[in-house]
């Protein structure tokens, strides 16, 4: 998955998210997506490199690290709590659109559960099943 593929893609799993909307907090070089005003996913180039910075549980984040190589500490992020994902071999549709999802869910698990748009624990498991 080239660059722009992985934006894409990256972009198109998030819209399809419920609560999810994108800003540009930093300007039009920084895609930022939220809900219920947290942030789950930003988007930019750095040096010429496209990347997609997402939240990651701590753990799973470490493993992600050693299985990719286009996988590391988030950018300009708390190290230990995101991720950077480039494209390169390895990274396909699915490893983004699980990652997105995983962050997404992550960050709603911390709202109050009035605000939460979908419940954390139930949400996509049909079709996670699947993959």
């Amino acid at each position: 998955m080239n660059g722009s593929a992985l934006h894409q893609t990256a972009a198109d799993c998030a819209q399809e998210l419920p609560g999810a909307r994108l800003e540009h907090p930093f300007g039009l070089d920084w895609e930022v997506y939220k809900v219920r005003g947290k942030v789950f996913m930003l988007m930019t180039e750095v040096p010429g490199r496209p990347v997609v910075i997402l939240k990651a549980d701590p753990g799973e984040a470490d493993a992600l690290r050693e299985q990719y190589s286009h996988i590391t500490p988030g950018y300009h992020m708390n190290k230990k709590h995101w991720i950077t994902l480039e494209s390169g071999e390895g990274v396909d549709r699915n490893l983004v659109e699980e990652l997105v999802t995983d962050s997404y869910l992550l960050v709603v698990a911390h709202l109050p559960r009035a605000e939460r748009p979908v419940d954390p624990r139930t949400y996509g498991t049909g079709t996670r099943a699947a993959r």
